[in-house]
């Protein structure tokens, strides 16, 4: 990519049923309006997300639910050089687009944040130190860590693969396959961690562990998506 000028960014959020929350979220990304673009994509939302979206921002509905359809959707309409996928329930610290930047500067390609999770718990700070871990040792980053990527580069990868779970994991492997290096940025993340705390910490880090070897092993993502939902390991 040619950095002698300032890179575009497009940030793109899925969304669906956050009508609770978007309103705090859209007052945050006020501040990314003069530097981004900013496209948010609904899922089929019927609790009114969309309606409050449209008022202030870019939306677009994906023909299907799930966040692997819609970021697939929105990426497709951005014009951004790079894209960021954002959560709806994360917030960047200061300081994370010039780190975008920087990364992109340095001829990587694709990079995400420290995560830290709104928990004072123990264990969601031994999480946030291994998502860390993960990235540098393994090269596999996750969504709520703020994804950001080449455009081009997305478009080479094929985008995300279109499943109902487990599509930035699968990101993370078609990169891997390229020989790209997932950089690690300096700013961090902020997520919240309601997932995890919807069947206990405990069970949802080992149900994780648990889908994220079944889909390893080709196991049909259908199921994987089933099993998430359960409350069961």
């Amino acid at each position: 990519m040619n950095m002698n000028r300032q890179a575009k960014i497009s940030i793109i959020v899925p969304v669906y049923n956050e009508a609770t929350n978007i309103q705090a979220f859209m007052s945050y990304m006020e501040q990314f309006k003069p530097h981004c673009e900013i496209i948010f994509v609904d899922g089929g939302s019927d609790d009114g997300t969309d309606q409050i979206l449209a008022e202030k921002y870019m939306l677009s509905y994906s023909s299907k639910k799930g966040r692997s359809y819609q970021m697939n959707h929105g990426a497709s309409l951005a014009s951004g050089d790079i894209l960021l996928f954002l959560h709806s329930d994360s917030l960047l610290s200061d300081g994370a687009l010039a780190e975008i930047e920087r990364i992109i500067s340095e001829g990587y390609k694709v990079g995400c944040f420290k995560i830290r999770f709104d928990s004072s718990s123990i264990l969601m700070k031994i999480c946030s130190f291994m998502s860390s871990v993960r990235v540098r040792v393994r090269n596999i980053a996750f969504g709520d860590q703020g994804i950001f990527i080449e455009r081009d580069f997305f478009n080479q990868l094929g985008g995300f693969a279109e499943l109902p779970l487990m599509e930035d994991y699968q990101l993370s492997m078609d990169i891997k396959r390229y020989g790209q290096k997932i950089a690690l940025a300096d700013a961090t993340i902020i997520t919240s961690e309601r997932r995890f705390t919807k069947f206990g910490r405990i069970r949802t880090m080992a149900k994780m562990q648990k889908l994220q070897y079944m889909h390893r092993q080709g196991v049909d993502s259908a199921k994987i998506a089933s099993l998430y939902e359960e409350d069961a390991i």
